[in-house]
């Protein structure tokens, strides 16, 4: 993608589409963006013309396509709305920016120019301008693969920034920063969009170290017998029904060698395909079922914007990775499992798999000396009960991290919510015969998998810990006027500007 800046007075660009913004102002009507009032004052108040017949209200993501029949250069300008001028976020600006590309390509235009230039409140002029690049390369990402097509996609290929009056350098760098985030995003979406067959543990290892070697990572992929050598005993459980071997990704980014400390980790369930093992998924929606990798996803993708950002610090990078079916050999309800760490698990479910698997990666980094640590797993169904597809559920031992993840996640576009981590939860998890249970029953069941996960990671003073359950926002079943159906790389963005935030 051609991505530049533009500094031309907008109604003399020649494009094949404008995207221009309006916002809702409460007692005054609509108000519209600087680029948008010159372009009304260009068409002689058009755009006033239209509002007044009820044709446009600005609602968040709401299109108004003009043809200007060659008053100005730009074959279309696109008006989208932005809401609510006093609740407009980072997010109202990467989807409305999406919505408006998305439809552009969708209708033939190859060339775009933004020029929403919309900030205000808590938004500077710098961040709408890197929303508006990560949200109309979100919204412009399709995955087709595995299409046959006779003739090639044709899509946008020349994208550019509006820009007047800013620093040309700040500029680039927040265009930089979008591009960036975006492209990793992507990345993360095309491994959770990917069939089962192709993206076994294996290939996922093989597109990391792939991945590391293009931005410069260090990049180390460990085999069962070193799995077995770490006695990772939740790993080769979970593995045993298989046919396919297990793997454990470890990406290092070194942006401050000089420290004393390793710095922080980020872990990612990589469960490549889950059939839920002995205890089977019902068939409806098993296809849906690749993506039990996407926290892996997430953290590749994540991985690979630190690298290119270079934050001047060091991180982590941990993914368990392996498929869970039925088989002559698999694990089984009432079996004990000893972790890394040497505490033991009695299996009561075994498509409750991702918590032993990050049980390992997390007693791992806990013995690597690595803080924070955060990770990200499509856990339990209990977060979709508790948050729908909107929210990502948040679980912290530490109220400082908690409000750093929550800033980081509203400087991303993503939003996550707070759950409780009381002692008293430990009740459901208790066992008679081993340290702990699998799982606590279908009540409060998102935080009995994090309880879980807390005993692996050391106590709260030592090691500050953040599980962040994605299963409601890693994938989409229904496509969205600006995304498509499939995986929605949630937590790239928010970890890489975590990263950042904790380097600053």
């Amino acid at each position: 993608m051609d991505i530049q800046i533009t500094t031309q007075a907008a109604p003399q660009i020649q494009c094949d589409a404008l995207i221009v913004s309006a916002a809702q102002d409460k007692g005054h009507g609509l108000q519209f963006s600087s680029v948008a009032i010159a372009i009304n004052d260009v068409l002689n108040g058009l755009l006033d013309e239209l509002v007044a017949d009820g044709e446009f209200k600005g609602a968040v993501g709401e299109l108004l396509t003009l043809h200007p029949m060659g008053r100005i250069p730009a074959k279309r300008v696109v008006v989208v709305g932005l809401g609510d001028r006093e609740r407009i976020t980072i997010q109202t600006l990467q989807r409305s920016a999406a919505t408006a590309a998305r439809h552009l390509q969708a209708t033939g235009a190859r060339h775009i120019v933004l020029a929403m230039q919309w900030s205000g409140g808590e938004i500077s002029a710098l961040q709408s301008m890197q929303a508006q690049v990560e949200g109309a390369l979100l919204g412009l990402y399709t995955f087709r693969h595995y299409q046959h097509r006779d003739e090639p996609a044709q899509g946008v290929t020349r994208l550019q920034l509006f820009s007047d009056g800013l620093n040309q350098d700040e500029v680039e760098q927040a265009i930089s920063r979008g591009r960036i985030m975006a492209e990793a995003t992507n990345l993360a979406r095309d491994l959770v969009n990917e069939p089962p067959n192709i993206l076994t543990p294996t290939e996922l290892a093989n597109r990391a170290s792939a991945m590391a070697r293009e931005v410069g990572l260090e990049c180390e992929v460990f085999d069962r017998a070193k799995i077995e050598e770490l006695q990772m005993g939740g790993l080769l459980g979970v593995t045993r029904g298989s046919a396919e071997p297990p793997r454990f990704i470890v990406l290092r980014y070194r942006g401050a060698p000089e420290q004393g400390n390793k710095g922080m980790a980020l872990v990612g369930k990589g469960i490549t395909f889950d059939s839920g093992g002995i205890s089977i998924k019902p068939a409806a929606g098993m296809d849906e079922m690749k993506g039990d990798m996407g926290g892996a996803a997430a953290v590749i993708g994540a991985m690979r914007a630190i690298a290119l950002l270079k934050p001047h610090i060091n991180v982590t990078g941990l993914v368990p990775t392996c498929e869970n079916m039925p088989d002559g050999a698999s694990y089984h309800p009432g079996d004990i499992l000893r972790i890394m760490n040497g505490k033991t698990i009695e299996i009561v479910n075994t498509d409750a798999e991702g918590r032993l698997i990050l049980a390992d990666a997390l007693s791992y980094a806990t013995r690597e000396g690595l803080s924070p640590i955060i990770d990200l797993a499509t856990l339990t169904g209990g977060i979709v009960v508790a948050l729908g597809t909107v929210m990502t559920g948040l679980f912290c031992n530490n109220e400082q991290l908690t409000q750093q993840i929550l800033r980081a996640g509203q400087l991303a576009g993503e939003k996550y919510w707070p759950m409780p981590l009381d002692d008293e939860y430990r009740e459901q998890i208790k066992s008679e015969i081993a340290d702990i249970k699998q799982t606590g029953g279908r009540p409060a069941s998102s935080v009995t998998a994090a309880k879980i996960l807390e005993n692996f990671v050391g106590d709260a003073q030592s090691t500050q810990w953040a599980h962040l359950d994605i299963a409601g926002t890693s994938y989409i079943e229904d496509k969205k006027a600006y995304q498509e159906k499939g995986g929605t790389g949630v937590g790239v963005r928010t970890l890489a500007t975590l990263v950042l935030m904790r380097s600053a």
